[in-house]
């Protein structure tokens, strides 16, 4: 099964990722990893990517695709399950012309679907411990005491991105960014779309029925 994963930030992607991956028995490759990798081994692709990085820069998309195609030349036979790759529609391009010229063509592109209001939630309500880092949330993770970290007592705080004004800037950004990449995949019947909502565990059926019988 080869497969990409799509979604706002504070989707769960994360999560669901990782058991939609051991569902099929693939590998779970975000393309964040696939950078800190290249640049921590020091490969000439990594070399040239922390150039861009240190100085603020976006990786080009020719250097990106050139270390995702690495990536997938290694313990990729069952299929592998992509997430934060392809960003804009000239990467999925790319990416579909890279795996035309495998013989390994996408089987579906998975979209958590979660509305802007639930995503504010989720993210605005995060609290990490200033001293071990430890993450909770006021509705769904409280801390025993309000402000205090159970595990060692530090001060909670709220990070900048977490701030509901600045998540729905975010959000904002990343549907500009996603509407047309949907729409691309939209049109060659690759789109699963699922509500990803609700207990961890019932998102991941939805998105294995949807994968396994689309239409259904």
């Amino acid at each position: 099964m080869r497969l990409v994963l799509l979604g706002p930030p504070g989707a769960g992607k994360g999560t669901q990722a990782e058991h939609i991956a051991d569902h099929y028995g693939i590998p779970n490759i975000s393309t964040g990893d696939i950078f800190r990798a290249n640049v921590a081994e020091r490969t000439s692709l990594g070399e040239i990517a922390k150039s861009y990085m240190d100085e603020g820069d976006l990786v080009p998309d020719d250097l990106t695709i050139a270390m995702v195609r690495d990536r997938l030349s290694h313990d990729t036979d069952a299929g592998f399950l992509l997430d934060g790759f392809p960003r804009t529609v000239p990467q999925a391009e790319a990416f579909s012309q890279m795996l035309d010229d495998l013989d390994e063509p996408l089987d579906a592109v998975l979209k958590l679907q979660v509305d802007d209001d639930e995503v504010v939630r989720r993210l605005s309500g995060r609290r990490i411990c200033r001293s071990c880092g430890r993450t909770f949330h006021v509705e769904l993770d409280p801390p025993k005491a309000e402000g205090v970290c159970d595990a060692c007592g530090g001060e909670l705080y709220q990070r900048d991105d977490d701030k509901p004004e600045t998540v729905r800037r975010r959000l904002q950004v990343y549907h500009e960014q996603t509407r047309p990449l949907v729409e691309f995949y939209e049109a060659r019947g690759l789109l699963r779309i699922v509500a990803g909502t609700g207990v961890v565990s019932d998102v991941t059926a939805r998105a294995i029925k949807a994968l396994d019988h689309p239409g259904s």
